[in-house]
């Protein structure tokens, strides 16, 4: 599909269907339409339309990936701030998405990934390694020092 060549009229409509199946950033459809051999001024006046008749709304897509990413691969702020920034999203659009995150159902879940975790380093006898173990595994979902720290020396009283 990437050699096939379109104009921005017969674009149009497959970069509409693009965005209604799913949410998307402007980079992905900029990047999609790139594909579709349409030139940068085009993609441009392509990408005013899809916004102006809501079907690319990256303040909607900001907050859809947070939650997403959250509730589905447990992720942690740090981890989701990274990759919407990989996604070329606005500063705005990703505190937005990032506020979206209830902060008590975030506490739960770093608590949850704390205790399953864990159980997997159970067998390690030095407790330094231990909670070196858990805080490494917990950063690495993308949670922050600070929170993986307390949660931690609650579990590992």
């Amino acid at each position: 599909m990437r050699d096939q060549k379109f104009t921005p009229k017969q674009a149009l409509p497959k970069i509409k269907q693009y965005c209604a199946y799913q949410e998307r950033c402007h980079s992905e459809v900029r990047e999609k339409l790139f594909g579709f051999g349409i030139n940068k001024n085009e993609v441009d006046d392509l990408i005013s339309k899809l916004i102006e008749e809501n079907y690319l709304n990256e303040e909607r897509f900001a907050v859809q990936f947070a939650g997403g990413k959250f509730r589905v691969r447990q992720w942690g702020r740090i981890k989701i701030k990274y990759q919407l920034k990989q996604k070329q999203v606005s500063e705005y659009c990703i505190k937005k998405g990032l506020a979206a995150i209830n902060h008590d159902d975030y506490i739960n879940t770093l608590s949850k990934l704390a205790g399953l975790k864990l159980k997997t380093i159970k067998g390690e006898k030095n407790n330094f390694l231990k909670r070196k173990q858990l805080q490494d595994h917990l950063r690495m979902k993308g949670y922050e020092t600070d929170l993986v720290n307390e949660v931690v020396n609650e579990i590992l009283k």
